[in-house]
């Protein structure tokens, strides 16, 4: 089963862990065939959140909402169940400074268009 291991940092801790540390953790998963896809994120002051609303785009410099924490990454996995997707979790190196959310991902049911 995929589970998406989701990075959450203050921005005090924003860059506590060093990318060669994450990039070996990394490689741990790639070479138990845990690791689908994981990146870094740039800093919250890059991003830009879209909404439509009533037909409308509205955009935003940012996030949407002020958060303490700040989601700086992810890592993609594959694990036999959730026990084993907290294990892989607890292993990334930024849950030292931050926390790590861990979610299965859900399968789009691609039955029936939209109307």
């Amino acid at each position: 089963m995929k589970y998406l291991c989701l990075v959450y940092l203050d921005r005090e801790n924003w860059s506590a862990c060093p990318d060669p540390v994450c990039a070996d953790y990394a490689q741990q998963l790639v070479d138990s065939q845990s690791l689908i896809a994981g990146e870094a994120l740039h800093p919250v002051d890059t991003a830009t959140t879209v909404r439509v609303r009533n037909g409308q785009t509205q955009l935003y410099d940012g996030p949407f909402a002020e958060t303490k924490e700040l989601l700086a990454g992810f890592y993609l996995v594959e694990a036999r169940d959730l026990n084993e997707a907290l294990r892989i979790a607890g292993g990334i190196p930024p849950a030292k400074y931050g926390s790590i959310e861990v979610r299965p991902i859900r399968e789009l049911d691609l039955g029936t268009p939209a109307s």
